[in-house]
């Protein structure tokens, strides 16, 4: 049996019908009830594990760096989604090396650091940039934030053209605690459910939604993706896996 079918299962289990066969709705209730007492507890299991991940990613990022800093003897970088408070964080690790970061956001920021450029631009159409305008592309948890299939395949595209070599990390689908919301199963309940529980108090990096539409729209925010969906984005990469508690975190996109 695949995870995937393994988790949906488990969920069914969980989940009671009523004499009709249908779904009991009354159990959103104790479930709402229950996900609340968790929520101080997945907290800080983020915080946690965004640190121990980003540096492993990290390590494992500049692992092709340095293959291509023994080629070039520099490496140019193009960070789709990048920030300049996440490299300066993680300076520990690369500021010895002789990269330059350009930096792709919704917005730019100022920085007086020549070794990075930091523009205002859209990841799934970066017409300004020549093919192979770089030496590695790297984007970590972006792709599930630009829309839709569509959306998503235009970003990978762009990826895949701009670099040699690129490195794309996004959360995995079929891990149980959903990332951005921060409460378990949330991502794998119908619709109507997640709105309801987004309206009735704040989740994760979400304030509690006004009405069903403001709901809706924090939902399209994030659409996540499995190893099957990142291998068809990408399909000239290799996708590894993070693992935490023996299912799979994270899907990494590596050429």
């Amino acid at each position: 049996m695949q995870p995937q079918t393994q988790h949906l299962t488990r969920l069914r289990q969980l989940i009671p019908l009523g004499a009709d066969g249908k779904f009991d709705h009354s159990f959103l209730n104790t479930y709402v009830d229950a996900i609340n007492n968790l929520i101080p507890l997945t907290a800080n299991i983020n915080t946690i594990n965004r640190n121990h991940f980003r540096k492993a990613r990290v390590r494992r990022f500049l692992s092709i760096v340095d293959e291509i800093i023994r080629t070039k003897g520099k490496c140019d970088i193009l960070d789709v989604g990048g920030t300049l408070a996440y490299w300066q964080g993680l300076e520990p690790f690369w500021r010895d090396r002789p990269v330059h970061f350009t930096l792709v956001n919704v917005e730019s920021e100022l920085t007086q650091d020549e070794r990075f450029r930091s523009i205002a631009g859209d990841g799934r159409a970066l017409d300004q940039f020549q093919n192979l305008s770089f030496d590695v592309v790297h984007s970590n948890s972006v792709i599930e934030h630009v829309g839709g299939w569509r959306e998503q395949l235009r970003m990978a595209r762009e990826i895949r053209r701009l670099a040699p070599r690129y490195f794309v990390q996004t959360p995995n689908f079929w891990f149980p605690l959903e990332p951005h919301f921060r409460v378990p199963f949330i991502h794998w309940l119908p619709e109507p459910w997640r709105v309801s529980i987004l309206m009735r108090w704040a989740c994760g990096f979400h304030p509690r939604a006004r009405s069903a539409g403001e709901a809706r729209q924090m939902l399209d925010d994030a659409r996540l993706v499995d190893a099957r969906a990142m291998k068809e984005l990408f399909p000239d990469a290799v996708v590894k896996r993070e693992r935490f508690a023996g299912f799979t975190k994270s899907l990494i996109a590596v050429r």
